[in-house]
């Protein structure tokens, strides 16, 4: 059997959720937090088919093989009775910044509909932490005022606080990092290269961004700089500028390894641990400031001059 999607490392957080299901009296809205890339969307995916009624076998229930007809359905995004909101790309082909408020206001309607196949209406928010605050308040009402037989399933990176009034209303599910064997055993289910583990820290999905090509170029290009400061060449600078521009995961992976660099350097150094809380907050004014991956690499080398600086 092929199970649709398949899951490590978070057997509690399932059996918790499953008990409260046969009990008779399951919550209405639940925020599954943790990291980002260990598997709580794909835990809330599970969720929501399971309530569905796509079934896995006795000993593990969430593991519904890939020939199953709900999960089929759910797979294709054509089951009705599932809303799932994701940031979209806008009109420039790039990721939004947040989730709008218009997704909120969809699946707000969605959970005014009756049922389609008579069971539960399921929503998932992937992941509030990613919603502005106009789209955060559209959601309480369906928190205050949840109608029979739905549920919502917030995905909660932590990147940022949520509204008290949200997490007040649901229960929580908390996710920790893989151990390394089940990370392993995620990316491998994953097809992921075997660098990917080298790179995952406990967490599959940054695995599977930072062995990505053009990650992997930039981290070279990071470790490149970093050898030759604190007076890179300009060919060296202009490498690494070019590397850490090639799109979102190349940026991480740029980053991460700048971070630890200055760090490590601002055990002992004052000004790289200026440097250090600067990067820490780039991630979070890039996004903020809606700046382009040129700006934000620019950023991280200068920052790595201050770190460097005597």
């Amino acid at each position: 059997m092929t199970v649709a999607l398949p899951l490590f490392g978070h057997e509690a957080a399932e059996a918790s959720f499953l008990s409260a299901y046969r009990s008779g009296r399951l919550h209405h809205a639940w925020l599954i937090e943790g990291p980002s890339g260990i598997g709580k969307a794909r835990l809330a995916e599970r969720i929501g088919a399971y309530l569905l009624g796509a079934r896995g076998p006795a000993s593990a229930p969430f593991d519904a093989p890939a020939d199953d007809s709900v999960m089929r359905a759910i797979l294709a995004g054509s089951h009705p009775d599932i809303s799932v909101q994701r940031r979209e790309l806008n009109d420039k082909g790039k990721l939004a910044q947040d989730i709008t408020v218009d997704q909120i206001r969809q699946m707000t309607h969605h959970f005014e509909m009756k049922p389609a196949m008579g069971g539960w209406r399921v929503g998932i928010v992937d992941a509030i932490d990613e919603a502005n605050r106009n789209s955060a308040n559209a959601l309480l009402k369906t928190l205050e005022e949840p109608p029979p037989q739905s549920i919502l399933l917030l995905v909660n990176h932590r990147s940022k606080p949520i509204l008290p009034t949200i997490r007040s209303r649901c229960r929580i599910l908390q996710l920790s990092i893989l151990s390394e064997e089940n990370c392993a055993r995620a990316l491998e289910a994953a097809g992921a290269p075997p660098v990917a583990s080298s790179l995952a820290r406990g967490r599959p999905g940054l695995g599977l961004r930072l062995s990505s090509t053009a990650a992997m170029n930039a981290a070279s290009a990071a470790r490149a700089l970093i050898k030759a400061m604190p007076k890179p060449s300009d060919k060296i600078v202009a490498a690494a500028l070019s590397a850490a521009s090639d799109g979102p995961e190349a940026e991480l992976a740029f980053r991460d390894e700048v971070l630890e660099w200055v760090a490590q350097r601002a055990e002992h150094e004052p000004r790289a641990a200026k440097a250090w809380l600067g990067l820490a907050r780039l991630s979070g004014d890039a996004e903020t400031l809606n700046m382009d991956a040129a700006q934000v690499a620019s950023k991280i080398i200068a920052a790595m001059h201050e770190a460097a600086a005597k």
